[in-house]
């Protein structure tokens, strides 16, 4: 079977389980929806697994296939003197290069584990075969944005994982706090697709095109023909516009502010959609430009720092959270941050190294997370735990594998690319030794508030309800199982990219290379540094995790865990740090008061200002039209009434014949065959 013609298919099957269970699902069995969600992931997987197998075969030169299925918009003549704009083309195409094969391995086989441990974690919930309905719509739209050989086909994606996103957060839909927070992740992120529109109508009007391959090809052609230059103003503004859209859906300042309380959604969606997937497509989308970040030295550098200080904010606000689906997501920003601190410093592929390792121990931790709360009857707060070591011990040990993964700790997934990113950050051209200090300071931190989460959660003294103690019990094996295999994974992910100064030879990378081909532009030359200072550099960073370790175990393990003590260790910062900087307080202040406040100016017209024109009174016009309703009863219901009204007198003549009573309609019926009946022998006789 030639998979690489068919990878039209791997999105394809989780829409048709869209589909099947959006339509039908609720007249079937809960285990009929869960196989049937969870089966067409896997074939999705399979797919995909062999689609790569094949492109692993080709020439490493020519590892790219595109498969277009039928031209899906064409605004103008092919080949036109009108300009670019007669010409906008675009297929209904897929792409798989080693860059899309890396995302649908990641997307399908994570996926396909945490579709089948939600059909544990949700069993007993409403509304279930909804949930895998969101799901599998998810995979279509996730699938589409990786696999999508152009800009059109990559934003319909982006807006899909969106409106899921959307979906899950306020899966929970009785619940006053998940509406919010669908909300405030539907409008933050609007704000970010603004600027990816933007960057990619700025394409388009460059390059004419917005094929992936066509828009590089061009680019290469027009450095080397002297019509583009490096820093060109042109470059930059379409690099960051491209980055307004990344920060939005990959939560970085200051539009992260979403990602938080997008933890109302089920403890699944928080894994999947908001920890290992969707929140890594701002990443892809930046690495998948990378040709037109290397004409754009300065925007990197924007992408560089903001990454970096975006990493050391969202760990110094995990440091005191209680929730702890709350500490995973600052986490999330965090390494997030990590990612584009790679990509902004050009190693492309140590951020996309990194985006892989990170979806399997962060997958893993929060779906341990989910084992706890369904241990402890939905309970989250951490202050409200301890103790659970022996008593949910698969939870432990794989929750266990995966902070040590996401600590660094050496030898297992997030050593290798955590480290690779700082390496980067310091050795290459566009890195400095600050954007390093910063990463390393979020290393340590990273490993405080991941140890300190474990220490609350698993030891000390029990602080679990005691009507609760007596319920706790381990998950699942439908969900322990995935727990596990996750946990393998957090161990053995990072082996595909063993580095060279531990005698590997960066195969992940060199994967990666065609993807990442430097244009044909000046470059400085690269200092060089020998396999011992990357070394030195590498036991520096595990000393400063050792160091946030020890901390952890002393304050949260060695002693039992207190309020009023940890308050006083941090002292005037720990309601800063507790209350996140205060951020959502000041865009409260600033956008969202003031936006009801203009709400509300306009609610308030009211019959006065008839009043004040009648009295001639301009004074007494201005205020009645500030008191209360004129506008909203006169012009909004106004126009609703005359609409209604309109469609109702037009539709009188129906409405005559359409009155919904059966005896009606039936003796309309016999009067129709009697006049039938009488017409033809009226036309015999």
């Amino acid at each position: 079977m030639n998979f690489l013609d068919l990878i039209w298919l791997i999105p394809l099957f989780p829409a048709a389980g869209f589909v099947i269970n959006g339509l039908f699902g609720k007249r079937m069995s809960k285990t009929m929806v869960g196989v049937i969600a969870c089966g067409l992931v896997f074939i999705s997987f399979i797919f995909s697994a062999g689609a790569v197998y094949q492109l692993l075969q080709l020439d490493s030169a020519h590892r790219s296939h595109t498969v277009r299925l039928y031209e899906w918009i064409n605004a103008g003549p092919a080949h036109t003197s009108e300009g670019p704009l007669a010409n906008f083309r675009v297929d209904w195409g897929f792409l798989l290069d080693p860059l899309s094969s890396v995302m649908i391995l990641v997307v399908t086989g994570i996926g396909f584990l945490i579709h089948i441990y939600s059909t544990g974690y949700m069993h007993e919930e409403d509304g279930y075969y909804r949930f895998f309905a969101y799901l599998n719509l998810f995979m279509f739209s996730m699938l589409t944005l990786v696999l999508g050989n152009n800009y059109v086909m990559m934003f319909v994606g982006w807006e899909g994982v969106g409106l899921c996103s959307y979906l899950l957060i306020g899966y929970y839909f009785h619940k006053k706090s998940a509406g919010d927070a669908a909300k405030k992740a539907f409008v933050v992120n609007r704000v970010g697709d603004w600027g990816f529109s933007i960057g990619i109508m700025m394409i388009f009007v460059t390059f004419g095109t917005i094929d992936f391959i066509q828009v590089g090809e061009k680019l290469r052609e027009g450095v080397m023909a002297g019509a583009f230059h490096v820093g060109d103003p042109l470059f930059i503004g379409i690099a960051l516009a491209l980055f307004v859209g990344a920060a939005g859906k990959s939560a970085q300042i200051p539009l992260y502010v979403w990602l938080p309380d997008a933890m109302e959604g089920p403890t699944p969606v928080s894994a999947l959609i908001h920890a290992a997937t969707m929140v890594t497509a701002g990443v892809y989308m930046v690495a998948r430009s990378n040709f037109i970040y290397q004409m754009a030295p300065q925007a990197m550098t924007v992408v560089a720092v903001i990454g970096a200080v975006t990493a050391f904010f969202a760990a110094s606000i995990g440091l005191v959270q209680n929730d702890i689906k709350r500490v995973l997501a600052y986490s999330t920003v965090s390494q997030l941050g990590y990612m584009f601190l790679a990509l902004g410093v050009g190693a492309f592929a140590a951020g996309i190294f990194h985006l892989m390792t990170h979806a399997f121990f962060k997958a893993l931790l929060f779906l341990g997370s989910g084992s706890v709360i369904h241990a402890l009857h939905h309970e989250q707060d951490m202050r409200k735990m301890g103790a659970l070591k022996n008593k949910i011990p698969v939870t432990f040990w794989t929750m266990f594998v995966g902070t040590l993964a996401i600590a660094g700790t050496p030898f297992l997934a997030g050593f290798f690319s955590k480290d690779e990113i700082l390496w980067k950050a310091f050795s290459s051209n566009q890195g400095h030794v600050l954007l390093w200090l910063l990463g390393a300071a979020v290393a340590g931190m990273t490993a405080f508030y991941m140890f300190r989460l474990i220490f609350m959660t698993f030891f000390g003294e029990s602080r679990v309800d005691h009507h609760t103690e007596h319920h706790i019990h381990e998950s699942p094996r439908s969900m322990t199982v995935p727990l596990i295999i996750l946990a393998i994974g957090s161990v053995v992910a990072g082996y595909v990219g063993f580095p060279a100064w531990l005698g590997g030879n960066n195969a992940f990378e060199k994967f990666l290379d065609p993807v990442f081909e430097p244009l044909p532009i000046p470059h400085g030359p690269e200092a060089e540094y020998s396999h011992l200072a990357e070394a030195g550099m590498a036991a520096a960073s595990v000393a400063i995790a050792l160091i946030g370790f020890g901390l952890a175990y002393s304050k949260y393990c060695k002693r039992s865990w207190e309020q009023q003590r940890e308050i006083r260790q941090y002292g005037s910062l720990y309601p800063v740090f507790l209350n996140k900087y205060y951020v959502d307080e000041g865009y409260d202040f600033l956008f969202v008061n003031q936006a009801k406040d203009a709400g509300t100016g306009l609610w308030k017209f009211d019959a006065a200002v008839v009043d004040g024109a009648v009295n001639g009174s301009a004074w007494t016009t201005v205020e009645g039209a500030l008191g209360s309703g004129w506008w909203d009863r006169w012009v909004v219901d106004g126009i609703v009434k005359f609409i209604g009204g309109f469609i109702r007198t037009m539709s009188w003549p129906l409405r005559l014949i359409q009155t919904g009573y059966v005896q009606n309609y039936a003796l309309v019926m016999i009067l129709g065959l009697l006049i039938f009946i009488g017409y033809v022998l009226w036309g015999t006789s």
